[in-house]
Parts: C-alpha cells; structure tokens; sequence
C-alpha cells in the first residue's frame, strides 16, 4: 500500500520484511505463522486521488484506501475468529484503518502506536492530503471522518489510545490531540522517563477495560541512523536497544492480550542493505516473545 504517502517505495515493504527472513525467526522462537498472501491494491495510476468520503476538505485516494481497508479488515477479522494473531506488514500506515477495524470487530481493543508522528490530522487540517497521516482520526471518527461508513471504530475509545515516541506535529494535529482523550508521550517523555516506563503506562492505558491491544509500529518511531529506509524520518527517535526494549515490555504486560500488531513504512528504495526491513523483523519478534535469556 503506498496510496497514502507521496513517497513511492512502501508498497515493496512486505516483500522486504519476508525477504529479511520474518518466517524464520517468528518459528525459531516457537511461533507458528501462516503467511496469508498479499492484500491487493490499486497503483496511484489506477485509482482516483479525488474519489471518496468526506467529500471536504482534501484526502488523496480515499476511494481506494477505503476498499483496501475493508478487504483487510475482513482478513484481519477472520484471522482473529480462528484464534490467530494478525501480524499485518505494510505500506503506509494507512493500512491500519483496516487493521484496527476487523480485530475490533466482536471484541473492545486499545492501541499503542508508536511514531514519529500524531497520524492525528483529518482533511480539513491536513497539509499534504496524505492518508498515512490521518489513520488514527479516521480511526477514531474524527470530524469529518464521523460522516464515512467505514471510518470511527465502535469497539475503540480515545482514552485506550497511547501515542508513544512523538516529535513531529502539525500545528492544527497539537491542537486537536491536547483537546482529545488520547495519551500522548512525546520524545521529551522518553527522555525523562525512560522509554520502558512509557510503554508499561501506554499498555496499561490501552489494556484498561478492553479486551485486546493493538500494536501499530511506524518504523520512523526509530531513529533514521537506526531505521533509514522509512518515508518520513525525523531525527531524534528512539535507539535500536530502546525499540527492543519497548518491544519486550509490550509483550511482557501483554501477554495474551496482544491481539494485533502491524510494521509500517518499511520503504526498500531509501533503505540500506535491507537494514529497516531487518530491524522490523527483530522488533516483531521481541513484541511476540524473543528474550535474550
């Protein structure tokens, strides 16, 4: 999926991560995995940038990330119904509307997202028009998003959402997240607190009264030394020992309860030797249970 960033490259991201032996290492730690194919989507050149719900305001190719979205959430749902753990590689992070909409189907979820940024906008504050920055508003109904079928997710409440490793805001995206009940810990918070800290209190904020979590990881929530091949870096992101870290907390205060996890923004053509795609695959291990001892 690269309908939702300017930057062409995203949609090679699941072909890096299974290239960077993602199959391999979930089995090496005892993780049964059954690789359910690609999810098709539409090049930019196939679809209408201009087509979709809101019809204000501006959203480039809703149309078509809206049927993405649905065709992945059924996927996503019927994963979970046969008591799977969807681990969903993309693309831009615009896949997570259809990640977050089929595991929330049936069942109440939180969400810890981590990024570089609030993915908070909706198209009337956006300065790009890009999807992959308004995921989280879509998810959440935001605005105008509350008029579309297929955005704002019943089983999903503001304050089950934690945002952690945020350094990049749009003006109008500060705005509206002070104003929301969603949790925000900012790199300024990482680097106070301690980046395990952090995510013990975003798993507790998205674990309380639900019945599963959502794990969304935008590799640019690393930083670009660590993580070079995503579409938007911003300097000042988190280490490859702190992503771990982050990584082994979740899966330690989840435990079962993790019911999702998605790696978005792997970008092949800005990478260096596969470098983001195998961090990826590392991180998604340490979330699903790989220990060093």
């Amino acid at each position: 999926m690269d309908l939702g960033a300017d930057r062409r490259g995203v949609d090679m991201g699941p072909s890096a991560i299974r290239y960077a032996g993602l199959a391999d290492q979930l089995v090496s730690i005892g993780v049964d995995t059954d690789d359910g194919g690609n999810v098709r989507v539409p090049s930019p050149e196939q679809a209408d940038p201009d087509a979709g719900c809101p019809s204000v305001g501006r959203a480039k190719y809703l149309a078509a990330t809206e049927r993405v979205c649905r065709d992945l959430a059924d996927r996503v749902a019927a994963a979970v119904d046969d008591d799977h753990v969807p681990l969903v590689l993309g693309g831009d992070h615009s896949i997570a509307i259809g990640t977050v909409t089929g595991v929330a189907r049936g069942q109440d979820v939180g969400i810890v997202w981590f990024d570089a940024h609030g993915d908070f906008n909706t198209p009337t504050t956006t300065p790009s028009g890009n999807v992959h920055g308004m995921g989280l508003a879509a998810l959440l109904g935001r605005d105008h998003f509350a008029d579309c079928e297929w955005t704002g997710v019943d089983g999903l409440a503001a304050e089950n959402v934690a945002l952690v490793g945020v350094r990049d805001l749009d003006e109008e995206e500060r705005r509206a997240l002070r104003d929301s009940d969603v949790t925000v810990f900012t790199m300024t918070d990482v680097d106070r607190r301690g980046l395990p800290d952090v995510t013990r209190e975003a798993v507790e904020v998205a674990t309380d009264g639900t019945d599963g979590l959502h794990v969304s990881l935008d590799l640019d929530f690393l930083d670009p030394t660590e993580a070079p091949g995503v579409g938007t870096p911003v300097r000042g992101g988190a280490s490859y020992r702190e992503g771990h870290t982050a990584m082994e907390v979740v899966s330690r205060i989840a435990g079962e309860r993790l019911a999702s996890l998605e790696l978005v923004e792997v970008n092949p053509i800005l990478d260096e030797h596969n470098r983001t795609a195998e961090l990826a695959v590392e991180l998604a291990a340490s979330a699903l249970g790989k220990r060093i001892l």
